[in-house]
């Protein structure tokens, strides 16, 4: 990226938003990047600018002021948080993109990365090895929106050249944030409760299977995706990623080897329904072929490196 180009992130807060801003500043400078969301997080560092991202006026402000040239947009409400509130879910969710897209096609910004997610499938999609190109027939809001958003950034490339840019991100695992209302973030909190209090009561059936990526895999396909030449990008709705998968029995087998004393029991709940809709596993080779995605990191490594983090973060308290 050219040393004059400047980077907006909104939704910086969040939990893709907390680490992709902090590596964005990582390889590009953090002069080069202004993070932006509704409250300036404690104990930031670099350029912050509060921002409600359904403020068409305020973002507009913020792009000529700082000459932004991409615009990371992250700002969602997530699966179950959304629906609890379905319509502010869709106006959130769908306003936010409209804004920065309208924005690229008036040439005010250069390009866009938005994420989409395993929510756009459904009951009708394949469970296994899901492809590029499949039936998505999403049941929730939060999916409804990703899907309706894939076809609006196709359907902005195709009308107005608007160079935007989509992962399908399967659920996110990290430690650098608390789950933050996602069907997939058992698997955050997991860990969590497994070091504080020894046991963990899991929201999902033990054998539901669902497609995971650790955060570092994820920032890496993200930035990765938003370097590659766009004559490489041939996918303009959202490519699929993928890294593991695995169960909620697994993964607390995997925490038992770290601490052996750990019990995790099951009471399924709405969340149940939604995990049910989404596949096991997911094909990327497409993303594989275009701009030469793969994912580094397991299971095993991903649990090591989380105890890791997380022993020395509760050390500290």
């Amino acid at each position: 990226m050219p040393a004059s180009e400047k980077i907006l992130v909104i939704g910086s807060s969040g939990q893709i938003g907390t680490e992709l801003t902090a590596q964005l500043q990582k390889v590009y400078g953090s002069e080069n990047v202004i993070a932006s969301d509704i409250k300036k997080p404690q104990h930031f560092s670099g350029e912050f600018e509060e921002l409600d991202v359904l403020d068409e006026k305020r973002l507009g402000e913020i792009v000529a002021k700082h000459k932004v040239s991409q615009v990371y947009l992250l700002a969602a409400l997530l699966s179950a948080t959304a629906e609890k509130n379905p319509q502010f879910a869709w106006k959130l969710n769908m306003n936010s993109l409209f804004n920065v897209l309208d924005l690229a096609k008036e040439k005010k910004i250069k390009k866009i990365y938005w994420p989409s997610s395993i929510a756009v499938f459904g009951h009708s999609t394949p469970k296994e090895n899901v492809p590029q190109f499949t039936v998505m027939d999403p049941t929730t809001v939060y999916g409804i929106s990703k899907l309706a958003g894939e076809r609006w950034c196709e359907y902005y490339f195709l009308k107005y050249g608007v160079d935007v840019r989509s992962l399908r991100y399967p659920g996110l695992i990290s430690y650098s944030s608390p789950p933050g209302g996602g069907t997939t973030d058992y698997a955050v909190d997991i860990f969590y409760k497994a070091i504080e209090t020894g046991s963990f009561q899991c929201f999902l059936k033990e054998d539901t299977v669902l497609p995971m990526m650790y955060m570092p895999d994820a920032l890496r396909a993200t930035i990765e995706l938003m370097e590659t030449e766009a004559k490489n990008i041939k996918v303009h709705s959202s490519y699929n990623i993928a890294a593991m998968s695995f169960s909620p029995k697994q993964i607390a087998d995997e925490i038992k080897k770290n601490i052996p004393g750990f019990s995790i029991s099951y009471q399924p709940d709405f969340r149940q329904n939604i995990a049910d809709s989404w596949p096991r596993s997911i094909d990327d080779s497409c993303a594989n072929q275009d701009w030469n995605w793969k994912h580094k990191i397991t299971l095993n490594d991903m649990v090591r490196d989380m105890f890791k983090h997380l022993t020395v973060a509760v050390d500290k308290k």
